[in-house]
């Protein structure tokens, strides 16, 4: 998978939730029943849930919304609004100009991964590797999982610690684990 695809699933992923669209518009009756739903993608969960408005935005401004709405599948580390709140005043403004595009690529890839990745197999992985799992990020860099507790804890290039808060938010091309800080690559 490239780094182009990624971006464009996280992009899409920020685009839904900067616009508050509906997870999924309703299908057409068909000879009076109803189609089955499609489960939603990747954007369109983050787009759904109300707490990863930046994260949307960011996707959208990096134009990863076609990729990560694609086929995947892609294993997304989702930071919330208040996670990228916690980063110094004006990064967030500045990252989604324009001319800093291929910076904000860089930092959204670094939170995805290729394939599904549940955090059933995120604890096997650090559980075989001797408590502690490397993972490689669709950008080409790091990240390591621990377990601290019962809590899936991750660290970034930088040394940061980012828990994951919720898991295995299943989508339709991949997963999300909901995080309470932003990835910073090296």
């Amino acid at each position: 998978m490239t780094s182009k695809t990624t971006l464009t699933a996280l992009a899409a992923a920020a685009l839904a939730a900067t616009t508050g669209l509906a997870a999924l518009p309703a299908l057409a009756h068909q000879h009076g029943h109803h189609a089955p739903t499609p489960a939603p993608n990747i954007v369109e969960v983050a787009v759904s849930t109300g707490v990863h408005n930046t994260l949307v935005a960011a996707v959208k401004a990096a134009g990863l919304v076609e990729t990560l709405s694609g086929p995947g599948p892609f294993t997304v580390f989702a930071p919330t609004d208040t996670a990228f709140a916690k980063l110094p005043e004006g990064t967030v403004a500045t990252l989604v100009k324009p001319e800093n595009k291929a910076t904000l690529t860089k930092i959204l890839t670094y939170h995805a991964v290729a394939g599904k990745v549940t955090s059933a197999d995120l604890v096997a992985l650090i559980k075989k590797s001797g408590g502690m799992a490397t993972i490689t990020t669709v950008a080409g860099e790091k990240l390591t999982a621990r377990l601290s507790g019962d809590k899936i804890v991750i660290t970034d290039a930088k040394g940061g610690m980012t828990a994951v808060t919720k898991a295995d938010v299943i989508t339709a091309n991949g997963v999300i684990h909901v995080t309470d800080g932003v990835f910073l690559p090296a």
